[in-house]
């Protein structure tokens, strides 16, 4: 039962996903209907990530209580409700209600999805993690081909919504088959007894450290990803190319999730990530100088990859870091805490192109904002000062 039920998962994950990232693509369809300017659309596409992190905390307290299947079930519920929610849209109030019940919904379900997976293969973490986070990706590359393909042929952003309210009703009612046939096979483990959810503070600076590793990186891709057609536009490419590089970003998040968590659990995970920031940073500020729609393509797939493979490293770190009894409790504070920090992202890059700051400029701050952390990061870790996972011969005292 537990290869089903992880199955189960990853078919939901995909739909989660979509969910998030829809928004992105439907940024220019948006202004154009609703008349948004660049900060409201921002707002929106914020507020989507906004929902992702607000319900990660209360959430892991609720996993003190509650098993994470059936958490996990009230989020593909949630989805469902959200999708049709913001299909009815027809302000930008009402938008931005959709895409923040969206964000709730997706959130919620990270939060309770990932420490189960780590629960379901405790010896293969990251390896588990990475197939997981690649059937969330193919979400994001499906998105933008699918969302265009609507807008062509039918001209109505609605039916992605509708569609989506649809599959998630579908995918969480075949789930609640298989949680069911599973439950008697499957007791509770320890990590699922009832806990002090406090004792989950205990461990704040593992917390802090995930977010470095993550969270910076995390709020400049949240920047460019959501305004990476806006951008490419901007610098003359044509619409067709610009989706089409867009595309190119979330494809090379497939490699990324299904070998990043391979390697995060083969290679010393710290020096790991520390590199994948680095990639990150030089692909952002190569984006800046790239002149050309080939050096454009080079730099999507690069930027992609270094993004993306991020996810599935820090949560490999986080869950082999963190110990059992408050594992999942911890993580809902670490994930709650850089999300919302994260989330930002989108809507700082749109308040300042409003202002009349370039696209570039703004990449590049973000780029100094990401070296520095990763400097400060790399010297605690050198030092010793750095929380490593459990048994590592360099694990810093808590």
């Amino acid at each position: 039962m537990t290869k089903r039920l992880f199955t189960t998962l990853c078919g939901l994950v995909f739909l989660v996903n979509f969910g998030r990232v829809a928004f992105a693509p439907l940024v220019p369809e948006f202004q154009r209907e609703l008349g948004l300017s660049a900060a409201a659309v921002g707002s929106v596409t914020t507020l989507v990530w906004l929902g992702t992190a607000a319900p990660r905390i209360p959430v892991g307290w609720v996993l003190t209580r509650v098993r994470r299947e059936r958490v996990v079930l009230a989020t593909g519920v949630a989805l469902s409700a959200a999708a049709a929610l913001t299909a009815t849209a027809d302000s930008l109030y009402a938008l931005q209600i959709g895409a923040f019940a969206v964000g709730l919904a997706t959130g919620g379900y990270f939060v309770a999805a990932i420490p189960l997976i780590g629960a379901l293969y405790p010896e293969r973490t990251g390896r588990a993690v990475g197939i997981h986070g690649t059937a969330s990706q193919i979400a994001s590359v499906v998105a933008p081909v699918l969302v265009l393909t609507v807008i062509a042929r039918l001209g109505d952003w609605r039916v992605v919504f509708w569609a989506l309210a649809v599959g998630a009703a579908t995918s969480t009612a075949s789930l609640v088959v298989v949680v069911r046939r599973s439950a008697g096979d499957r007791p509770a483990s320890p990590e699922e007894a009832d806990r002090d959810f406090r004792s989950a503070l205990s461990h704040w600076r593992i917390v802090l450290a995930g977010m470095s590793l993550v969270a910076v990186a995390g709020f400049a891709w949240q920047g460019v990803f959501n305004f990476y057609v806006s951008y490419l536009l901007s610098e003359g490419l044509t619409p067709a190319n610009a989706n089409l590089l867009l595309t190119v970003a979330f494809a090379a998040g497939v490699p990324a999730f299904w070998l990043g968590g391979r390697l995060a659990d083969r290679l010393p995970k710290v020096p790991y990530l520390l590199a994948l920031n680095a990639a990150f940073l030089a692909s952002l500020v190569a984006l800046t100088y790239a002149g050309s729609l080939a050096a454009f393509a080079v730099v999507s797939a690069l930027i992609g990859y270094a993004a993306h493979a991020l996810f599935p490293a820090v949560d490999t770190y986080m869950l082999s870091t963190l110990p059992a009894p408050d594992r999942a409790s911890a993580y809902a504070v670490f994930s709650g805490a850089a999300l919302l920090f994260e989330a930002n992202g989108s809507g700082v890059v749109g308040a300042l192109t409003d202002a009349g700051v370039g696209f570039d400029r703004v990449f590049r701050l973000f780029a100094v904002a990401v070296a520095a952390v990763l400097v400060l990061t790399a010297l605690l870790y050198v030092l010793g000062r750095f929380p490593t996972p459990i048994g590592s011969d360099r694990t810093a005292s808590e």
